[in-house]
């Protein structure tokens, strides 16, 4: 029996390097957000926000990251897992901390999960844009 398995994990170099790049995405496009970077357990390894972001969006951006490198797939996917399910939509939206609408990423490299990125603050399709900034900074595989 093996005891302990080796798990990868995002570095705080390439944390910091994708918070900044969605940052600066966002610059692009004329928005303000919160973004947030996970190891793949879920704990905050980096986090930014841009002035006059909105401060509610601090958490989402954070659970965004967590939902998106617990589960390993985009949290606005969501709704397709569940598909006609009504009771899991309805207990997966009901959990606390977990984000079922666009704007978290999973992180990986060479198809191993290593965390998330959260974007909250503009629409789903700006978070969106603004994380897989943050993935394609660090060469991280494109989801």
């Amino acid at each position: 029996m093996k005891l302990s398995i080796p798990q990868s994990t995002i570095s705080w170099q390439a944390a910091h390097c994708a918070v900044e790049a969605a940052i600066q995405e966002a610059l692009q496009l004329g928005v303000r957000i919160n973004v947030a970077v996970t190891d793949g357990s879920g704990n905050l390894m980096a986090f930014l926000r841009m002035p006059g972001a909105f401060p509610q969006s601090i958490n989402i951006a954070i659970d965004k990251a967590h939902t998106a490198a617990g589960f390993g797939f985009a949290t606005g996917d969501w709704m397709k897992v569940c598909g006609d399910n009504e009771a899991m939509k309805l207990g997966f939206a009901a959990q606390p901390g977990l984000i079922i609408f666009a704007g978290g990423l999973p992180i990986r490299s060479a198809g191993e999960l290593i965390g998330g990125i959260g974007v909250s603050g503009a629409s789903e399709e700006q978070d969106t844009i603004c994380a897989q900034a943050g993935l394609a900074a660090i060469g991280a595989d494109q989801s």
